[in-house]
C-alpha cells in the first residue's frame, strides 16, 4: 500500500519502527504536503468573498497550483521510499572478496545517485510552494493568516529535512564532482528559500503580535 493511502496512525507506526522506510525523506515530503494543503485552505477561504474580489483570479490560480503541489509531495513520499530500497539492498551486499567489494561499490554508487533525487526534488518543489504561501500571507483572508504562517514554517522544515537527505547521500558518493554539484544546489535552495520562508513567518508573526 502506498504511504499516501495509509491512515495517519499506520504511517506513524511504520515511521517509528525499525523499517528503513519511510524515513526522513518521506516525512519531509509529508510535511511539505501539509504546507501546500494549508496554503490551499487559505486560498479557499479567500475566494468568493467580496472583500477579496481584487485577488479572486490570483487565488483561483493558487488553488489549482497548491492542489497539484500537494499531490506531487504525496507522490514523492513513495518515490523516496522506492529510490532508497536499492540502496538498502546495496548496503547488505557481501564484501568478502575483491570481486564482492567491486560489485558493492558499483551498486552503491548507482543507488546513492538514485536515492538523492527525490529529496532534491522535494526541495525544488518546496521552492515552488513558497511564493504561493507568500501570496496567501499578504493577500489572503485575514482570518486564516496564521495558517499561512504555519504553512511557511512547515515548508521550511520540509526544505531543511530534505536537504539533510541530499547531503547524507552525496557524502558516500565516489563521484566527488557530482556530489559537490548536488551539494551546491541543495545549499543554494536552502539558503535562498529558507530566508523566504523566514520572512513570511516573521511578517505573519508581526501582524498577530502587534
Amino acid at each position: 500500500m502506498a504511504f499516501r493511502d495509509q491512515t495517519i496512525d499506520a504511517f506513524l507506526q511504520q515511521l517509528s519502527s525499525k523499517a528503513p522506510i519511510p524515513g526522513g525523506g518521506g516525512a519531509s515530503a509529508l510535511v511539505a504536503a501539509l504546507s501546500a494543503s494549508l496554503t490551499h485552505m487559505v486560498g479557499a477561504l479567500t475566494v468568493g468573498k467580496p472583500k477579496y474580489a481584487a485577488v479572486e483570479l490570483e487565488m483561483n490560480d493558487l488553488l489549482k497550483q497548491t492542489e497539484a503541489l500537494a499531490e506531487r509531495f504525496l507522490t514523492l513520499m513513495d518515490e523516496d521510499a522506492e529510490a532508497f530500497e536499492p540502496l538498502a539492498q546495496a548496503y547488505r551486499l557481501p564484501k568478502e572478496t575483491e570481486a564482492d567489494k567491486a560489485e558493492k561499490s558499483v551498486r552503491m554508487e548507482a543507488a546513492l545517485k538514485s536515492a538523492v533525487q527525490p529529496p532534491l526534488t522535494i526541495m525544488e518543489t518546496c521552492v515552488a510552494t513558497l511564493p504561493l504561501i507568500a501570496l496567501c500571507a499578504e493577500k489572503g483572508s485575514v482570518v486564516a493568516v496564521s495558517d499561512a504562517g504555519v504553512a511557511a514554517s512547515l515548508c521550511r522544515a520540509a526544505l531543511e529535512g530534505a536537504s539533510l537527505n541530499v547531503f547524507i547521500n552525496t557524502q558516500g558518493m565516489q563521484d566527488k564532482a557530482y556530489a559537490a554539484s548536488l551539494n551546491q544546489r541543495a545549499k543554494m535552495l536552502l539558503e535562498e528559500s529558507g530566508k523566504q520562508a523566514d520572512a513570511i513567518f516573521r511578517s505573519v508573526l508581526a501582524r498577530l503580535d502587534g
